[in-house]
């Protein structure tokens, strides 16, 4: 309870510097200081500071002000099971060819372009609402991570038919086995018994290392040749 005193009252404070008006009362320069009928006050308190943090950082989200909160490490076969190393890759590569910044994000002109050359143009308020049904962190762009939202939605069958993510899903060359909203989140459940993400993960590992190691023959015989005409026209 002490902390979340103090806490309440480190926003007051802040908030009076950032108005540029002095403290009003002791309480407010003093954050140890006692507060008359602070005990009826603190959980409302509380809760209105939490409130007017959340509004105020919404506030520099949209002036383009607020600082990059640090993310948790995003691991996309660990987290999205239902898709194939393959499949998130083909996904990786769709996202960094509409991200013309290079910046990690797909904002609301790349969407633009993207949905234009699918052959499915939106209206700006039409994309400005895709981004929101899986804009998670308000910044209005697509993060990879949100990005994948999009077929992780559309596969479980959580977006409308008019939904421009469901249209961006289906037209993407991205082979997700959508079968509609109702078809797809049944076809995902069967497809989970019949063979465990854990299974198709070693599979696919393995066989990215034999690609490799089959390339890495090749180039040694290539070498070994070249070698071997080398000596040819030095002797």
């Amino acid at each position: 309870m002490a902390s979340e005193e103090l806490a309440q009252k480190l926003q007051r404070r802040l908030q009076l510097e950032e108005s540029g008006a002095a403290p009003a009362d002791p309480a407010a320069a003093d954050p140890g200081a006692a507060d008359p009928g602070e005990e009826q006050e603190c959980p409302r308190g509380s809760a209105d500071a939490e409130l007017s943090a959340k509004l105020s950082r919404r506030q520099d989200i949209n002036a383009g002000a607020a600082p990059p909160r640090r993310a948790a490490v995003f691991n996309p076969y660990t987290e999205f099971k239902e898709f194939s190393r393959r499949q998130i890759k083909d996904m990786e590569r769709m996202f960094r060819l509409y991200d013309s910044g290079r910046d990690g994000y797909i904002d609301l002109m790349e969407l633009k372009l993207m949905m234009e050359k699918l052959g499915a143009p939106q209206t700006h308020l039409g994309l400005k609402n895709m981004i929101k049904e899986v804009d998670e962190d308000f910044d209005g762009k697509l993060s990879f991570r949100e990005f994948l939202l999009i077929f992780h939605k559309a596969a479980a069958g959580e977006l409308e038919e008019d939904s421009g993510l469901l249209t961006l899903a289906k037209l993407s060359e991205i082979d997700v086995s959508i079968e509609g909203v109702k078809g797809a989140k049944n076809f995902f459940e069967a497809k989970v018994q019949a063979l465990s993400a854990a299974s198709k993960f070693e599979a696919e590992i393995k066989a990215e290392q034999d690609e490799r190691k089959r390339e890495e023959e090749e180039r040694k015989h290539r070498r070994a040749a070249f070698r071997e005409l080398k000596s040819a026209f030095t002797q």
